[in-house]
């Protein structure tokens, strides 16, 4: 397998084995998204700030590696046209039943972000990216991608990795790994992942995740940082991850 085939396979066992991102939001949970009470996070912990999004009816929202019935059902019931993309047959399964539950209309559909994104130039209007660019080697085509697709104006709010986490130990006190972390070309990384039964990641440094998006000619317009949620460097307050609100 590819390291994306091995990704994809990974999540859907940790969705099977109760993994929180994998858990699809209640119907009294949409219902308060239709009543106006709603967050929903791009890293760990930290809610997007309402302000970040505008008024959402009638917007075209792509949900990009965005699985797991949590964010685009919010989005659904805000009124949003919503797309989600994901590798994970298993988050897409969550898509399908949130919106078979609710009855609201969704594209759905399994594909590589790592590959040229399936839609037309300037087919949206807001693109929803958490966390994920993380088990991706090159990050740069990515962002060029979600430039292409977004309309003039359209923002695009990434979750992303600071590269911290790979460089510490698995009890976050030492650091011992050095940069980039790329199991594809370091065997000792590889079984680092395997021991800790955590899928192919790789790190990418604020040029690769910040530079990039300016570099496909977004403009960056907000930005906060986010821990872990859990573990040492979270109770150090010590920041691994930043969510970007960028426009083009």
């Amino acid at each position: 397998m590819n390291y994306q085939d091995i990704n994809a396979s990974t999540i859907d066992r940790w969705i099977e084995e109760g993994w929180e991102w994998g858990k699809p939001i209640t119907h009294e949970e949409f219902v308060q998204a239709k009543e106006g009470n709603w967050n929903v996070v791009l890293t760990p912990t930290k809610k997007v700030p309402k302000n970040w999004f505008g008024e959402l009816k009638g917007k075209k929202v792509l949900g990009l590696a965005s699985g797991g019935g949590q964010q685009m059902p919010i989005f659904a019931a805000l009124g949003a046209e919503c797309t989600v993309l994901d590798y994970s047959e298993k988050q897409l399964e969550s898509e399908r039943f949130v919106a078979e539950r609710e009855g609201y209309d969704i594209r759905i559909i399994r594909g590589d972000m790592t590959k040229r994104l399936p839609f037309k130039d300037e087919e949206f209007d807001l693109i929803f990216h958490p966390v994920s660019n993380c088990y991706v080697k090159d990050v740069k085509p990515i962002w060029k991608e979600c430039h292409r697709i977004l309309k003039k104006g359209g923002e695009l709010l990434s979750g992303v990795d600071h590269y911290i986490n790979y460089i510490v130990d698995d009890q976050e006190k030492e650091i011992v790994n050095s940069l980039p972390f790329d199991p594809l070309t370091n065997e000792e990384y590889r079984k680092q992942l395997e021991d800790a039964d955590a899928g192919m990641q790789f790190s990418h440094t604020l040029e690769e995740q910040i530079g990039g998006q300016l570099e496909a000619g977004f403009t960056l317009l907000e930005l906060y940082e986010d821990t872990n949620g859990e573990g040492r460097l979270h109770e150090l307050n010590i920041p691994t991850f930043l969510a970007i609100r960028s426009r083009k």
